[in-house]
């Protein structure tokens, strides 16, 4: 039987084992967050390295964040969507992170030619861009940035956030092996149920109201999914919203802006909840 739904004004609620919420007994990670830690416009304060061939953007907490300090040993690795990290929303997503405590890495998942922040110009091929981009080449460039958070900066316990295409690989990474212990996802696309039946760790799902490519048929079907497995899960449907609203939305609108705001701490309370920190 599918789990009740809650409304609560712009969200409604799946939720499925344990509270969203938790100290993991370290007073200073339950620090007050609210929307103003989400950086909708301003100038990105991380910074581009290269690992190997492959760009990461790196952002940091300060080191006198409270937050921070109980996340020691912990990240957040972010898993673009098809705009990559030259979208400077996605930069200042990550930053928001860093706010909230978690060193934050973005690889650079297109090798600096990521899709145009308009999909619909002329002359571009989506599908043949999503072609070139499949597991088979984005498998290997997460993995390599797991690495590197592990060897450059002694990470221990690793989060992922993904939005859209990313949203698929906080799953994928999700799966025994794969480098990280929880996952969280915004509006996913292409995810395919072998990826949900396949995680070994807690998830959790922002899901647009309208949303062409995670819409009612396939939220319910990894609903299913998600419920006949062992994972703790949650799913929270946001109203008024479109794909990838997690990441861009129209700031003008009040309800866009709730929604963008609290698909962000939805993450990272589900993150406080279930990633383990030194």
């Amino acid at each position: 039987m599918r789990s009740p739904t809650f409304s609560l004004v712009s969200t409604a609620l799946l939720l499925v084992g344990g509270a969203v919420a938790s100290c993991h007994g370290k007073p200073a990670a339950c620090q007050t967050l609210d929307a103003s830690i989400v950086a909708h416009s301003g100038t990105p304060v991380g910074k581009e390295v290269k690992n190997g061939d492959v760009t990461l953007y790196i952002t940091e907490p300060d080191k006198k964040n409270g937050r921070a300090k109980a996340r020691s040993g912990a990240a957040v690795l972010y898993l673009t969507d098809v705009f990559g990290i030259a979208l400077p929303e996605n930069k200042l997503l990550a930053d928001s992170f860093a706010r909230a405590g978690y060193l934050t890495i973005a690889p650079d998942l297109f090798n600096g030619s990521p899709a145009p922040g308009d999909i619909n110009v002329p002359g571009f091929n989506t599908t043949a861009f999503l072609a070139a981009h499949g597991p088979e080449v984005t498998d290997p460039i997460i993995a390599s940035t797991i690495a590197y958070l592990r060897q450059k900066h002694g990470i221990t316990h690793i989060a992922a956030t993904g939005y859209c295409f990313g949203g698929r690989y906080s799953f994928r990474v999700l799966a025994p092996g794969g480098g990280v212990e929880v996952g969280f996802a915004a509006h996913p696309s292409l995810l395919e149920g072998g990826e949900i039946t396949g995680i070994a760790g807690p998830v959790a799902i922002a899901a647009a109201s309208n949303d062409a490519l995670f819409g009612p048929a396939p939220r319910a079907d990894a609903e299913a999914k998600l419920t006949a497995g062992s994972q703790k899960w949650q799913v929270n449907l946001y109203a008024g919203t479109q794909h990838g609203f997690g990441v861009r939305v129209d700031l003008s609108d009040p309800q866009q802006k709730y929604a963008k705001e609290e698909a962000f701490l939805q993450a990272v309370r589900w993150f406080d909840r279930f990633l383990v920190a030194e």
